[in-house]
Parts: structure tokens; sequence; C-alpha cells
């Protein structure tokens, strides 16, 4: 890449004339990707960011790969010219001769080893089909398919390639089963693509609008592409999708690629005391049976250019071949992997899909709650019930083989039902325990009603428990080669099948918490967990005994919290050539960078932020402290549930769907407090008063019902005919949409134009104080380790409780020092600037913006906390009427702003 290549990018693929912001953007990037490592970049929603990072960052791979092409032509010409100048003919002659016997050398070095591996393998197969042959028939021969293969640790492996090879076998359980069916060899010794782009985001709806604005530019055309989403999403077998979870789906999934395996391997090999086989056809997936359908689907993506994952999925069904590991089979060759954060983020996902970042490009856009997301990834929870399910299946599987495995599997198995006991006793509060003992001292000496939550570290977790001397790592690890989860849950379900017991007793009648696969899975997560170093984390350990919560799977668990995503990221940022973070809103980037990468000195951190597209004439963001009654806003914890408060919310409304035109937007903290407020306004007349002028609907809590919520809501706006006759239509002007802050509708929802012409913000969304698991990770950002030892000097400093109470959540908030305050109301002002951000969409947009809550125009000098409107994005802030006398000053506001807008835009 030349000087005058580097200094001014040629952005050409812009498919209009950009803006000055989005040149500078695009600039920015470009420049990122020049110098590598890792940079912040903020854009607000609706300047176009998304098309910015395309025709940037794509434009760096074509512009890098030109250079190195360029590079390579000139070196292979400059070592032609030298060798026919300074070498004679005899010399280069040698040079070939030579490599040439290093080849041959090779290849019978080759021929040798696989020779004497083949008797190796033949003498430890003979030996170990004799041995399996003995067994089965001690079995019987309806339950050979649940007997463990014998099981040898690194450590204790004898030499022979008995070992890894049955390793490979056992990874390769979890590929494709096209992969197993016949040979990927080419595939897979394909060259990898280099300059490579990875861009991830948070939903699957802001992938599928990445990829439309690709197809936009010329790169459509130029690249190779490929989207990787969930089996929920992409799977195409009727059945696998019925079971409805993304948990069990990938449980089936897996189940059926083992299952085609395994009885592949009894094709080939002797089926003891039976002629009967199974034929591969009649296992497995019927969406993987044919490997050329997995083929052809590849050619046709390529074929199509980028896809996202609805036109996957509707190819694969199209095509009769499976959409997901299709994809994921195209990894190596594409220039653009367009993936979730899951798919990303986490390691074992990464290593799963053979993600290599090694010297590529890594997108991270939404990124405004990197850390926090990436630390819930890491999260682990097994409940009682789960425990209770995997020690009811290992305890009777081990009865049964207990005489037919070997010494390595029997010991793994006894470790693993120790464990369970350990963790059973915990929940259950039985009396043996150190634990239990020390826990009930705390709650003795605690004040506060009796506490049933309770945090600790992971030290004292496995001393407590008297497990310490167990080896986890070999304990995980053995769990995820021996294949035994699938063997205990294969035998149970069985065994329930053959008692008459319903399969729904095993297999899920309790959700994810019913299936005995999805239990074990837990466990497994848990123990993985318990590896991680013990600052990075704490145990939380809930004993809830309300039946309501029981029934709610909300009762006894174990859960591990990850609070540290410094050395999860520095994964990522060690392998990649650079790592950028893009989102409307980035600030405060000190707080990332603490959390995310501490080892980076801030002038090392490429930040760059630029302004809104949009005119500050077409926002009218108002901070709105008193009702039309006079009364004053106060939607803190203590005072919104009060009828007073919610009424005169309600006759806000009443007012502002006469003044404002189409779509209100209104933002409520949570889904129970939209359900309090809406019952109150339904009892009294103010609903009836709102549906007058506005259709009204609300945001429903199943993510897969919103799609339909909004397509009607939208429908109601721009087509008034189709309003039922419930709503008057004759003065009808709009609809009215009453969503929740955090949910599906504030993240990566577009409501442009007229289906969010006001956007209402109804207090500041705080989260609950009582969240035992945000009061752990303030603590942990804040530095000091147990807030009970604060006020009883006696207790172990070990043990956290907590009460479930408010106050005493407020209580270690007040405690904590300025980080801790500071990473709270950032939580909440990052959630406030997501839900405000989804109205104004692009540069011809506008709406009003009001805040709800006299908090937002209140004297910052009287709050302990700093104030909210310091961390609104500039472009509203710089807008923002502070300070109104009285309703009927917020009304003039909003009376004129939306006529100058109809003016203008006639």
């Amino acid at each position: 890449m030349n000087k005058k290549q580097e200094e001014n990018p040629n952005f050409s693929a812009f498919p209009f004339k950009p803006y000055s912001i989005q040149i500078d953007f695009m600039n920015a990037l470009y420049q990122s990707l020049n110098q590598g490592g890792i940079s912040m970049l903020e854009s607000p929603t609706g300047t176009g960011k998304t098309m910015s990072v395309i025709c940037s960052a794509l434009q760096w791979v074509v512009d890098r790969r030109q250079q190195q092409e360029e590079e390579k032509a000139l070196g292979l010409m400059s070592g032609k010219n030298e060798g026919l100048d300074d070498e004679p003919d005899w010399m280069r002659d040698f040079v070939v001769n030579n490599n040439d016997q290093k080849e041959v050398k090779r290849k019978i070095k080759n021929e040798k080893f696989r020779a004497v591996l083949g008797k190796s393998d033949n003498d430890c197969r003979k030996k170990n089909i004799g041995d399996l042959k003995k067994k089965i028939d001690e079995v019987g021969r309806d339950e050979d398919e649940f007997l463990l293969e014998e099981y040898e640790s690194e450590d204790e492996k004898v030499e022979g390639g008995s070992v890894v090879s049955k390793r490979k076998a056992s990874k390769s359980s979890f590929s494709s089963s096209s992969e197993d069916e016949s040979g990927d060899d080419d595939e897979e010794e394909e060259e990898e693509k280099k300059l490579k782009v990875y861009f991830c985001s948070r939903t699957h709806s802001q992938l599928s609008q990445f990829v439309k604005e690709l197809r936009k530019t010329v790169f459509a055309d130029e690249i190779d592409v490929v989207s990787l989403g969930s089996r929920k999403n992409l799977c195409i077998n009727q059945e696998v999708l019925a079971l409805g979870n993304s948990t069990r789906i990938n449980e089936r999934c897996l189940e059926l690629q083992k299952k085609k395996k395994n009885d592949a391997t009894k094709v080939k090999n002797i089926r003891v005391g039976t002629g009967a086989r199974r034929t591969k056809a009649s296992s497995g997936c019927p969406m993987l049976k044919k490997h050329r359908l997995q083929k052809e689907f590849r050619d046709e993506v390529s074929q199509q250019g980028p896809l996202d994952i609805e036109d996957l999925a509707n190819l694969g069904r199209t095509m009769g071949t499976c959409p997901y590991y299709g994809s994921r089979s195209m990894v190596r060759k594409v220039d653009l992997v367009v993936l979730p954060y899951q798919s990303l983020l986490s390691k074992s996902s990464r290593e799963a899909l053979g993600l290599n970042l090694k010297s590529n490009i890594v997108i991270i856009d939404e990124a405004h709650n990197l850390a926090d997301s990436l630390i819930n990834m890491y999260d682990s929870k097994i409940t009682l019930s789960q425990l209770e399910n995997v020690h009811r299946h290992v305890e009777r599987y081990f009865v049964r083989f207990r005489n037919l495995l070997g010494a390595a599997n029997r010991r793994y198995i006894q470790t693993l039902m120790v464990l369970i006991q350990a963790f059973l006793r915990v929940l259950l509060n039985e009396k043996d325990g150190n634990l239990i003992d020390s826990c009930r001292d705390i709650e003795q000496a605690s004040k506060e009603r009796r506490a049933s939550d309770f945090t600790m570290a992971i030290n004292d977790f496995l001393f407590e428990l008297n497990i310490d001397n167990i080896n986890l790592v070999k304990l995980v690890k053995y769990i995820k080669e021996s294949n035994i989860m699938h063997k205990v849950s294969g035998y149970g379900e069985k065994m329930a099948t053959l008692e008459k017991v319903s399969a729904l007793n095993v297999t899920g009648e309790h959700g994810e918490d019913g299936s005995c696969q999805s239990a074990f899975q837990a466990l497994a997560d848990m123990l993985l967990s318990l590896v991680n170093k013990d600052s990075d984390g704490r145990i939380i350990i809930s004993r809830s005994s309300s039946t309501s919560f029981r029934k709610q799977g909300q009762g006894r668990y174990i859960k591990y919290v990850m609070l540290s995503a410094e050395k999860i990221f520095s994964e990522i940022v060690d392998e990649a050539h650079a790592v950028v973070l893009v989102g409307g809103t980035l600030q405060p980037i000190e707080e990332t960078r603490e959390r995310l990468f501490p080892w980076l000195q801030s002038n090392q951190l490429h930040f760059f932020s630029c302004g809104h597209i949009v005119p500050p004439e077409s926002i009218m963001p108002i901070a709105v402290s008193r009702g039309p009654s006079g009364r004053s806003f106060d939607f803190s914890y203590s005072s919104r549930s009060s009828a007073d408060m919610m009424r005169e919310l309600g006759l806000l409304l009443c007012n502002l769907v006469s003044v404002v035109p189409q779509g209100i937007v209104v933002f409520f903290p949570s889904f129970d407090y939209e359900s309090r407020v809406y019952e109150n306004w339904e009892s009294s007349d103010i609903l009836a008063r709102i549906t007058k002028r506005k259709r009204v609907f609300r945001e429903p809590r199943n993510n897969m019902d919103v799609e339909s919520v909004l397509k009607e809501y939208k429908d109601t706006i721009y087509s008034p005919s189709s309003v039922t006759s419930e709503v008057n239509q004759a003065s009808h002007t709009g609809a009215v949409l009453l969503a929740v802050v955090g949910a599906k509708l504030s993240e990566g929802i577009n409501l442009s134009d007229g289906m969010g012409r006001c956007v209402i913000m109804v207090g500041l969304p705080y989260a609950s104080p009582s969240d035992i698991e945000l009061l752990e990770r303030i603590k942990h950002i804040d530095g000091f380790k147990n807030s009970k030892s604060l006020d009883n000097p006696g207790i172990s400093a070990s043990y956290d409780v907590y009460g479930g109470d408010i106050q005493g959540g407020f209580s270690i908030l007040r405690n904590s020092s300025h980080r801790g305050k500071e990473y709270y109301e950032n939580l909440c002002m990052k959630a406030v600037n997501q839900s405000i951000g989804r109205a104004i969409r692009h540069i011809n947009d506008y709406a009003a913006i009001l805040l709800v809550d006299t908090r937002y125009a209140s004297d910052s000098s009287k709050r302990s906390f700093t104030h909210p409107t310091t961390k609104l994005p500039n472009w509203i802030k710089d807008r923002l009427v502070t300070s109104t006398k009285n309703y009927g000053e917020v009304h003039r506001l909003l009376h004129q702003f939306f006529k100058l807008k109809k003016t203008c835009c006639q």
C-alpha cells in the first residue's frame, strides 16, 4: 500500500455520495486497520454506520491484498534476476536435486511410519474388538450401545496409536455428518484466505441489516461472504425444530450426528450376536445424508452473493440439505464472516466453528455493553432439579455397568457422584458439611431477615465442600472425551421407555431443566467454571425454598458469575491483527478500557467519535419534570408504584396523543412496571381516552411475537383504514407502542419516520439493587471483597449474605467508591441512549424525545450520583430543554416543533 493510498484511501464502493462525517468515519476505520491493535469508533445510530464500516474495512482488505501481490511479484522478479546473474546452472540444478532427495526421504519415512502404525493399530484393534465382544455378550444386545470404551488420559496412556485415534474420533463426532460420510480431505487442505474480516453483532436482525447494506455495494460481487447462525435459526429438520428451545435443538442435532457416526462404525465392524445391520441412511439427520447436496449448497451460496440467515435457511429448505453445517463448512474460503456475538466471543464456539482469528480483522458492532455481554457468556448455572436429575441417571448407570467398566471409567464416575452429592448437600441445607455450619453462623449474625442467597470465592467453595483435592481439569476433560454424557442420558431414556414412564418426564417436562443431557451439560459447564482463576468470578448459592420460585425454575441453584473480562478479551486481541469496537454510544471509553484491556495505555487507544447527520432542528429533546395536573414526576423505586404517579403519566399521554402525529413509543423500566401501569390505566378512564386518538400496542415478553406486533403497529400508522372498529377512525392519528428498556424493541429495531415521532423515556431504568450478580460486579469493579465484613468484622470474609431486599443493595451502592457508582449509572444511561436512539434513523427524520422524570431536570449538586444528562449523546445533550415551568410549556414546544416540521415536509 503506497503512502498516498494510506493517507487518501478511495471509498468508491460507497453506493451514493457520502456525508462528510461518513468520510471521516471511514478514514478513521481505515487508519485503525493500518495501525492494528484496538480501536473504538463511535457514530450515532442513523448516520450510515454500517455502510461506512463495510466500505472502509473491505476497501482496506482489497488494498492490502493488492499491495501484497505487488510485493510478491517484485520479490519474484528480483529473485529471478539475482538467480540468473549470480548462480551458475550447476548450482541451481544441485538445489533442485537436493530438494528432490529430501522429498524422496520424506516419503520413505512416511511409508515406514504408516506401516508401523498400521501394525500397531491392527494389533490394538484386534485386542479391543475381542474385549468388546466379550463385554457385549455380558451386557446384552439391547444395551451394548451404552457401554463406555476404555478411557486413558494423556498421562496414563500407553505406547501406541489407540488413544490418539480414539480422541480423534471423539472430536469428529461433533462435526458435520457429511464430513464423516465421505472425505472432505480436499476441503480441509484448502488454503484459508488471509486478511479475513469477522463482523459480529448482538442480534440476527442486526446481522441481516448488515448483509442488506453489503448487497448495495460492489463488494457484493467481488468478495465471498458467509453468515453463521444458531441451529435454532438454521435447522430445517422439522422433527428437531419442533423441540422448541435452543438447548433441546442443539442436543438433538449433536445426538443425530453422533448416532450416524456410531452406526456407520457398526456397519464397518462386526455386529456381535446378530446378523442385523442398520444402514447409514437409517440414522443421522436426513438433511445431511448426501455430501453432494452440501457441496451444491456451498456453490449456490457463492454464486448468489451475500445471504443472511433467513436466505440461507430458505435455500437449505429448497435444496433439502442442512444450511447450518453447509454455512459452517464455508468459513475457510470466504473473505467476510458475518456472525452473532456468542459465536465469535466464546472460545469454545470459535474452536467448534474453526474460526481462525490469527492476523485477521475483528469488528464488533453494538459494543456499548461488550464487557457485560462477554462475561455473561461465561456464566454457568445448575439448579437443584438438574442436580437431582443427573444424580439419578448417573447412579442408575453406574449400578448397571459398574462391573463392565474399566478402572478409569469407574474412578471418574465415582468422582462425579461425589461432586454431585456435595452440591446437593449445599442446596438441600443438610446438616453435614462445614459450609452449612458457617452459613448458619453468618445468618444468625445478620440482623436482616433470613438470607437465602450468599456468595463466595471459588477456592473457598471447593474447600468448604471438601472437594478441593479433586483434579477438576482432568474430570472436565474426561466428560468431554469419554462420551459419558450421551451414554448416561441415552441409557436413562431407554430405561424410562421400558418402564413405560412418559417420555415427557425424562426429556422436558420442565423445559431445559428436565432433559438429562442438558442437566449433565449444566454440570459440565459448572465444573469448567470452577477451573477458572479464583479472582475471576464468584459462586452464588441460592436456597430460596418458595414453591412459586421452584415452579418458575428460580429456586435453589448454584451459579458461577464471571467478573473479569480482561483475560477473555485478550485471547481475541492477541490473535487478531486489529480489533475494532463500533457503536452509537461508546463513552465513557475509560470504563471499557479498564474492564476489557487495562494493559493498554489511554494514549495507545485509537478513539474516534463523529456527530449526527440529522440537523439540530430535527430533534426536540425535553426533560419533563411535571405532569398536566402539576404533579412532579418521580419514578424512583420508592415512588413509581403509587397510583397517583401512574395516573399522572397516563394524563401526560392523553395530552400527547393530540399533539404528536403518527407513532409514539413509550419505554418503561421493566415488563412488570409496564404491566402495573397498563392495569392502572385500564381500570380508570385513561386507556379509553388514549385509544380515542391512537391505538395502543404492547411489547410482548416472547421475542418470537415481537415482529408481528411491530408489523401491526406500523400498518396502523401508515394504513389508518386497517384499524379495528374499536378505534374511532374519524379522529385516529396513529398508534402508541408500550415498550421495555433492555428488551427486543430497545436494541437493533428501526423506529424511523412515523413509527417514532415521539419517544418517551419513563424514569431512569436503573438495575434493581437487589440483583446479587449486579452487586458482585460492582464490588469487583470497586475493588473491595466483602460488604458484610464492613459492618460485622467478626464474620468470615469468605461469605457475603444477601437478604434480597432493595435497601441492602442501596447500602452497598452507598458504600461503594466512585468507580462502583459510575458503573451503576453507566448501565442505566447506556440503556437510555440505546432506547431513544431507535427514533432518528436518517438525515430527513425528525422526532421529539421526552425524558420524563424530575431527576433529568434537577440540580446536579443535590444528587449523590452525577447528573444523568451529562451521559446523553452530544447531539441530544446540546439541544436538550432541561427546565420547563409546567406541562403547558412542554405542550407548546411540541406543538411548535411538529407544526414547523409539517410545513417543511410539505
